[in-house]
């Protein structure tokens, strides 16, 4: 019986930074490859990724440009713009590849409104860093011309802006997801975490936020009624005590295990910690579903032998 599946790409997934189309072409090609395996599998296959360094791209092409005359876009249609780039460049990989094996199957991008609450504490106290570095003065500068932005210094190296990164509370288009599904369609959704909005009356209102994407990632998977979400990441494995002498590999885990492991604060809070509570959501959430923790390169052996880090209940 197919499976219904979440998988959500890691950076190392899509080449960052100023890579040649040609490179960006070739790293996107392998992904595809890996992913085509759920394909082949039977799987119905739903594709999340990050944007990171997308969006950072973008934000500094605007910075550089004249503002007076072109004034930048904001937050939540910089996610939009890099959703719809991403999701063109993996289209087109993920195409290519089926059609080498013979695999009529459609890959298509939905543009992703995630809902967050208006009254989420991260709109308060927002440190999720975006955009270029300023100086003291170009920082002042940025916050005349904005005084909703908020600047912090970091680590002697300039300052940048930071902005809220709410939690996920809805995925505004899952039912368009499953009902691609259900007509056999690969659909690439919550890109960059989806484009943060918050209800007003009965419109939706982007905000000045970003959005972690194992979190919407697994609230889409919830909501879509998914078997399984994977998180795919630099490592086959999860790790307690990592880079330690007594390292431990984690295989097969429960809920009640990985919260003890977060209480005595074994996985770092920029990296390993997101993903290890977004698994464990999908799991307390969902219906009898599971939820794996591995690499990219991994997901062979995921398919032929489970191998990765399986979270179940």
């Amino acid at each position: 019986m197919s499976k219904k599946i979440v998988v959500a790409l890691g950076g190392n997934a899509i080449l960052t930074d100023n890579a040649s189309a040609e490179a960006q072409q070739a790293a996107l090609r392998k992904t595809a490859k890996y992913l085509v395996q759920f394909v082949e599998n039977g799987d119905n296959l739903i594709i999340s990724h990050g944007n990171g360094p997308q969006v950072g791209n973008l934000l500094l092409q605007m910075a550089g440009g004249s503002t007076a005359k072109n004034p930048a876009m904001p937050l939540d249609t910089d996610v939009a713009m890099t959703q719809g780039s991403i999701g063109y460049w993996m289209q087109n990989a993920m195409d290519e590849v089926l059609s080498e094996k013979g695999i009529d199957k459609d890959v298509a991008t939905v543009i992703t409104q995630v809902e967050v609450g208006a009254d989420d504490p991260a709109f308060t106290d927002p440190t999720k860093p975006v955009g270029p570095f300023y100086s003291k003065e170009e920082a002042d500068k940025q916050k005349a011309e904005h005084p909703d932005f908020v600047f912090v210094e970091d680590a002697g190296r300039g300052y940048r802006r930071v902005v809220a990164s709410p939690r996920p509370t809805g995925v505004k288009e899952y039912r368009v997801i499953n009902h691609m599904v259900a007509d056999g369609i690969v659909p690439i959704s919550v890109g960059g975490g989806g484009v943060p909005v918050v209800k007003e009356g009965n419109r939706l209102a982007g905000r000045e936020a970003v959005i972690d994407k194992d979190f919407a990632s697994e609230k889409l998977a919830e909501l879509v009624d998914a078997d399984t979400l994977i998180i795919l990441t630099a490592v086959d494995n999860i790790y307690v005590n990592f880079n330690k002498p007594d390292q431990k590999k984690l295989e097969n885990v429960t809920v009640a295990e990985l919260k003890k492991y977060i209480d005595e604060g074994q996985f770092a809070k920029g990296s390993m910690l997101p993903k290890v509570q977004a698994a464990i959501e999908f799991v307390e959430n969902s219906n009898n579903g599971k939820a794996v923790v591995t690499s990219l390169e991994n997901v062979d052996k995921f398919l032929s032998e489970g191998a990765g880090t399986i979270i179940t209940r």
